[in-house]
């Protein structure tokens, strides 16, 4: 890999790091974010933890590929338990995983949270569970952004904490910035998830085996929140 090369949609997430951050990456597979920050100097260190062996290992040839051991430390650690106090770190990045998924790790270790970091995240899907975990966790959503890469819709919420905040349920499930923007790539998103729901709520409609009565609501309301946004 060319290490200043990353995919569009860790270019975006990297455009959400702030300028001489350190940085925690989580979940860091071939530590090709902190590399490719690191080379381009809008970092001043990183940590880059990975709980699973094979991409732990790969971030650890990538670092010393690229001759950043000094400045970047790879380890082998569940979730922000890759963090220790003497890292001072400023920012962290989870991406690639579900929002559920993201969620759980931020509360399984929240104590490691100094309430001064930003937090960069990247759901593949699950975004309204993980922004109701930041308001009831006081974390303010400050910027938002869906792209679109290789067929699939990817969201990115950068939270900071300020202290209470109140969303409200739409709010939590289109996001709020992204609620009150409506960008093309936004609109295009909830267009053809309007219609994979609909083709869903049929199905299950038309399905003999039983389904819960919460899971049709539950779709229903979802459809009528997108009608509405499309108007």
């Amino acid at each position: 890999m060319n290490p200043q090369t990353l995919s569009r949609r860790l270019e975006r997430v990297a455009a959400h790091v702030p300028a001489g951050a350190r940085l925690a990456d989580i979940g860091s597979d071939h530590a090709y974010l902190p590399v490719a920050l690191m080379h381009r100097g809008l970092i001043v260190a990183a940590v880059a933890g990975e709980v699973a062996s094979t991409p732990y290992n790969a971030a650890l040839r990538s670092v010393r590929e690229n001759g950043l051991e000094q400045a970047i430390v790879v380890r082998h650690a569940s979730g922000l338990r890759a963090i220790e106090v003497a890292d001072g770190i400023t920012a962290i990045t989870l991406c690639g995983m579900g929002g559920e998924t993201i969620r759980d790790i931020l509360q399984a270790d929240r104590e490691r949270l100094g309430g001064h970091e930003r937090l960069v995240l990247q759901p593949n899907g699950g975004g309204q569970p993980l922004r109701r975990w930041l308001m009831d966790n006081g974390y303010r959503i400050v910027a938002e952004e869906v792209l679109r890469e290789n067929r699939f819709d990817y969201e990115i919420v950068v939270a900071e904490r300020s202290g209470p905040v109140v969303y409200s349920e739409q709010e939590l499930y289109f996001g709020p910035l992204l609620l009150r923007e409506r960008g093309a790539a936004f609109i295009a998103k909830w267009q053809r998830l309007l219609r994979l729901k609909r083709k869903t709520l049929e199905g299950l409609s038309r399905a003999r085996q039983a389904v819960a009565e919460e899971r049709l609501r539950e779709l229903g309301q979802q459809i009528r929140w997108i009608s509405e946004l499309l108007g």
